[in-house]
């Protein structure tokens, strides 16, 4: 199995992250269950965040008594200094730890650093020298963000959406990580579900030795391909390579990565899944998308009061209010049987 280490932290593991933002939406058993299997199997890097609900408490639930074995990253979402501090203080108990590995903050709009007024970067400076936290890391969605980090010096590890359907300027921030010695972690992996085929995702990051995947695990199955891969990793072939050209083909740029950071919707509009409804009710079909409770909820793109905020929070620059219009449409003429193309096979 091929391992990776995230620059200059030194900390090498196998090239299989387990993401855990999907297990806020199993119960406490199951989510230990996925949890103990994966490392059980080899897996030996997990994030988290204080976002994500009771995630960090699952995962301190099911692996704390094998914590000096695994390496822990977590996110702060902090918005100053002695809100960092709580949050830390709150993940450290839920983790039941003493010391996170990596500690990130959570897609902040700027890069924060040294004596800004926020006070996020002096705080998460003065916890790694109470030896709460290892390394300072920071995730994000925009491409300015994550190449101001890069070039600032100050951040041990990014976090940054990679996968084979990445841009060149998103290559080039891989690259740029790797120059400056520091870590990157791959976060939508699978382009939050819209990538079908693990096998070949997983091909494709092979050929960046110093990215870390992370796979968004809340079922048992996607963990299985997982841990297949740490026996035997896909290796790129003509098939896959033809996968990938398909899926850039149809997917290009304008679609919704469905990163949420569009939300909270004032028309209650379930903008990330409803935004690419159409991708995902025929590259991952499924009968739920079709029924009376997502007719509904669809429905509420009609509702849309057109203050733009979805619009200008996109880290992707998406038209998403014209976006979920001509996915309304796409999705009524499939529900009402008037589609020249079959949903469930494609």
């Amino acid at each position: 199995m091929p391992s990776v280490t995230l620059g200059r932290t030194n900390l090498t593991v196998e090239k299989n992250g387990f993401g855990a933002l999907p297990i806020q939406r199993v119960s406490m058993a199951e989510a230990a269950r996925l949890l103990v299997k994966a490392y059980d199997h080899g897996i030996r890097f997990f994030d988290t965040a204080r976002a994500y609900s009771d995630s960090e408490e699952k995962m301190g639930y099911a692996l704390s008594g094998m914590r000096k074995d695994i390496i822990i990253a977590t996110k702060t979402h902090a918005q100053s200094g002695a809100e960092l501090r709580e949050h830390l203080d709150t993940s450290l108990r839920l983790l039941k730890t003493d010391c996170i590995d990596i500690y990130q903050l959570h897609n902040p709009a700027f890069c924060p650093k040294p004596g800004g007024e926020d006070g996020l970067y002096d705080a998460a400076v003065q916890m790694k020298a109470q030896g709460k936290i290892r390394f300072i890391g920071i995730t994000n969605h925009r491409h300015h963000v994550a190449q101001e980090a890069i070039q600032s010096g100050l951040y041990d590890t990014l976090q940054f959406p990679f996968n084979y359907l990445a841009s060149a300027r998103e290559r080039e921030l891989v690259l740029s990580c790797g120059a400056a010695n520091m870590g990157f972690i791959a976060m939508k992996a699978l382009s939050g579900g819209l990538i079908t085929r693990p096998d070949a995702a997983y091909a494709f990051l092979a050929d960046y030795q110093q990215v870390l995947p992370i796979w968004g695990v809340q079922r048992e199955k996607e963990l299985d391909d997982f841990i297949g891969f740490i026996k035997d990793p896909p290796r790129m072939t003509d098939q896959l390579q033809a996968v990938i050209e398909r899926d850039r083909r149809e997917l290009v740029d304008n679609f919704c990565r469905g990163c949420g950071y569009c939300l909270p919707c004032p028309a209650g509009i379930e903008i990330p899944q409803a935004a690419r409804m159409s991708l995902l009710i025929r590259r991952a079909p499924s009968e739920a998308f079709l029924s009376r409770q997502w007719q509904e909820k669809m429905s509420r793109i009609d509702e849309c009061i057109h203050c733009d905020h979805c619009k200008t929070h996109c880290p992707y620059n998406l038209d998403t209010p014209r976006l979920l219009a001509e996915n309304l449409k796409d999705y009524r003429e499939l529900v009402e049987g008037k589609s020249t193309e079959d949903p469930w096979n494609l």
